[in-house]
């Protein structure tokens, strides 16, 4: 069962909630994790299904974690965004349902891919309490 809209107001900061719940974006250089270094994991912060690894995490300069592979590409759904008068890939949790951010062509090898993603939409573990 999915937790209704009144329990994920409740559960996530005022930030969380409009960036994964609204399709928000936060500040670019100013959000939790764009230039986080700590080895783990990070996942989703409504279903805590894990999502990228801090071993795919990569500078790209835009103020926003990047990362050039999900854990699990299934986890991962691509929605056309033609909001903004752009032409995007949105990319959503598929258990969660939350909106994470959008994924980019201009990534580095082995992918190209590059997930430019909310640290709103994010929890991170550390691999010390990663189980193996």
């Amino acid at each position: 069962m999915s937790e209704s809209d009144e329990d994920l107001r409740e559960r996530l900061s005022e930030t969380q909630y409009r960036v994964t719940c609204q399709c928000g974006t936060e500040p670019p250089f100013d959000n939790e994790y764009w230039d986080h270094k700590e080895p783990g994991i990070y996942v989703d912060i409504i279903s805590g299904k894990p999502l990228f690894s801090s071993e795919a995490k990569f500078d790209s300069g835009t103020g926003w974690p990047s990362f050039f592979e999900a854990i699990d590409p299934e986890e991962i759904v691509e929605v056309e965004d033609t909001s903004h008068g752009m032409s995007r890939v949105e990319v959503r949790s598929k258990t969660g349902n939350a909106h994470l951010g959008h994924v980019f062509p201009d990534g580095p090898p082995p992918s190209g891919l590059r997930y430019c993603i909310n640290s709103a939409a994010l929890k991170f573990v550390p691999a010390s309490e990663v189980d193996s």
